[in-house]
């Protein structure tokens, strides 16, 4: 059944063209030889606008389920480059795309995990988010481009297990200068991958969708698209979770973007189920909204801390990014 979002969605330009190809799409089951031209279409608008079209929470469970007729890309594991800000190897895993062409070149997202997963969360071999990008990528649902699962885990790799909450905590945070230092200059480096904002995006869920947003506003220069999903507190100074590490924020305030850094698309997205998060992800929306940052927030009933919700989310922003 479908999931009815809650909250208003700010700073919202309603394109009626669009919503029709919304809607469409959303009827794909029903209307085959019609969607097609419709999914074609909407990857490929050059006027596509993000904020103009309704995300959707109902999203069927055959969306990340395997294909006998999909081609889900070439997978990459631990990859191992140097990070100089850990001082040690770090490893990611890199998804390329259904007909990936080392002579062309391609979009890039770089998606972080929760507390306590690592590059393998979310990119690895059959996961949900495989799946459902190359079903999304072969139904023209979302623009061919590389996925890099990360690992916030920045440190001394040997210590790893001998890490408490708190330590790792501060541990994530400095992945946030890292990807800017070491990840993005050594895919670029090594893989074909489009360069600029515009073309670079990042995404992360719970602690990870902290690490999103600080890492989008921490490199504006270099992220154009910013997912958070049930971002946890710690970004900026919040009255949640006070006199506790997860309240410490990493920046004192959002930076301010200007005309020519602002994102291009921004969202955050919490369940009404969520234990933890629905207060300081509606914050961050309130506090972006003072500051005149354009954002698409959402409180969507029913759902909660888990991959089911990450899925959905996930399939509402790879549908949108890359498409301008």
């Amino acid at each position: 059944m479908r999931k009815t979002i809650i909250t208003t969605i700010t700073a919202l330009l309603v394109s009626t063209v669009l919503m029709t190809a919304c809607v469409n799409m959303q009827n794909a089951d029903t209307d085959p030889a019609a969607s097609d031209s419709v999914k074609t279409a909407a990857v490929t608008d050059g006027d596509f606008d993000p904020y103009s079209v309704a995300n959707r929470y109902d999203v069927g469970a055959e969306m990340f389920e395997k294909r006998s007729d999909v081609d889900y890309g070439t997978l990459l594991k631990d990859v191992t480059y140097y990070s100089t800000v850990a001082g040690d190897n770090k490893q990611v895993n890199i998804l390329l795309p259904a007909g990936y062409d080392e002579n062309q070149t391609y979009p890039v997202t770089y998606v972080f995990h929760g507390f306590g997963g690592d590059h393998n969360t979310h990119i690895d071999t059959d996961s949900y988010l495989v799946l459902l990008y190359g079903n999304m990528l072969h139904d023209s649902l979302a623009v061919p481009q590389i996925l890099v699962g990360m690992d916030m885990y920045t440190d001394k790799l040997a210590d790893k297990e001998s890490k408490s909450e708190e330590e790792l905590r501060y541990i994530y945070d400095k992945a946030i200068k890292e990807t800017g230092v070491d990840l993005i200059p050594f895919i670029e480096e090594n893989y074909p991958v489009k360069t600029g904002r515009e073309n670079t995006a990042i995404a992360g869920m719970s602690e990870g969708g902290a690490k999103s947003l600080c890492t989008g506003f921490e490199w504006l220069d270099k992220f154009g698209y910013i997912g958070a999903f049930a971002p946890d507190t710690g970004v900026i100074p919040t009255e949640y979770y006070k006199g506790t590490f997860w309240n410490t924020p990493y920046m004192e305030e959002f930076p301010q973007p200007a005309e020519d850094n602002a994102p291009y698309y921004l969202y955050m997205t919490v369940g009404s189920e969520d234990p933890w998060n629905i207060d300081c992800t509606l914050y961050y929306r309130d506090v972006l909204n003072e500051m005149g940052v354009k954002n698409q927030t959402e409180l969507v009933e029913g759902y909660g801390h888990d991959s089911d919700f990450w899925g959905q989310c996930f399939y509402n922003y790879l549908s949108k990014i890359f498409r301008q």
